[in-house]
């Protein structure tokens, strides 16, 4: 991971929606904070964020850079013990109260667009159930096992459909 990357044209896109008033929230599996760094506001990171690093024994928090500056496995400045990344790694449980903000916005949208994402993952995937609106909008390259559901399927890169 690079403290490099930059927003791409569906990440602008989508912080326009937003500042437009057309978009009220973002709930994603990334990790990268590409939607913050785009302008979005109100971003439910399901999986975390690499920027927010904390040592496991006291709680301090390190930031992205620390990170990738650090020689094998980052360790605390304050008291030397392991910083691990507030991400989700495998087996691990999501929090709770993100996941219920993000269902929250779902369920209390009036179009919901699902972008990027072969809905492949759980239990992310799922949480398109909860939708109560009036439209489905699906953005991914290939096909997903939702896509009958959608009212409006495109099967092209998301960055393509909504950049300029």
């Amino acid at each position: 991971m690079s403290g490099d990357a930059k927003p791409n044209r569906a990440h602008l896109a989508l912080a326009k929606l937003e500042a437009d008033g057309k978009l009220t929230a973002v709930a994603t599996q990334n990790i990268d904070g590409l939607h913050q760094a785009a302008g979005n506001k109100l971003v439910y990171e399901l999986h975390g964020s690499v920027h927010r690093n904390y040592c496991m024994d006291c709680g301090e928090f390190h930031d992205l850079d620390y990170v990738i500056n650090s020689t094998g496995i980052p360790s605390c400045r304050k008291c030397g013990g392991v910083v691990k990344p507030d991400v989700v790694l495998y087996e691990e449980g999501l929090d709770q109260e993100v996941i219920a903000k993000a269902v929250n916005a779902i369920a209390n949208a009036d179009c919901l667009v699902i972008g990027g994402t072969s809905l492949a993952v759980y239990p992310a995937a799922s949480f398109i159930s909860y939708f109560r609106g009036d439209n489905i909008i699906l953005i991914n390259k290939g096909e997903t096992p939702r896509d009958g559901i959608a009212d409006l399927v495109i099967h092209e890169p998301i960055g393509e459909v909504l950049g300029d």
